[in-house]
């Protein structure tokens, strides 16, 4: 087993090694606009997870992800020659969800926002059901009453 942080080195450098040939060395016309976002590596080092993302539709998506694995081959041995690590770690590709998680939120923020306003608008004229200030505040009568004690005095003392 080997530490966390040379498998997360490793991983740094298998997503960049993986972008470049991408761009440079895979010709493929099936391959979109693919964005490679992260990769993981197991802690023994014989296993990559590579994490990518499509710009586009669900065909350009199933069309991209045949390519990338039709490219496989190319890209680890790619990897484990710039690498130069003893055992070429397996690629594995994954479509990162990434995207799909920020649509989700800014969908729930868009929402939040409408209803923020239709509250805003209902509430424009609205008045208070009551008083202004509902609290109530203690009557200067009552501090002058038998039996109440100033707060600023102590206990008496004999």
């Amino acid at each position: 087993m080997t530490d966390n942080a040379r498998a997360r080195k490793l991983a740094d450098r298998i997503q960049v090694v993986v972008a470049e040939t991408l761009d440079r060395r895979i010709k493929d016309p099936r391959l979109g606009f693919v964005t490679i976002t992260d990769a993981r590596v197991t802690g023994d080092l014989r296993e990559a997870t590579v994490f990518y993302t499509v710009y586009g539709d669900d065909e350009e998506r199933a069309a991209s992800a045949a390519a990338l694995e039709s490219a496989k081959g190319v890209l680890r041995s790619e990897v484990g020659r710039q690498t130069g690590v003893r055992f070429t770690p397996t690629l594995a590709f994954v479509p990162d969800a990434l995207p799909d998680n920020a649509r989700t939120i800014e969908d729930l923020l868009h929402k939040a926002r409408t209803r923020d306003a239709e509250v805003r608008e209902v509430s424009t004229g609205a008045t208070y059901a009551g008083e202004a200030d509902p609290y109530r505040k203690p009557e200067d009568d009552e501090a002058d009453t038998p039996g109440s004690t100033d707060k600023n005095e102590g206990p008496a003392s004999a």
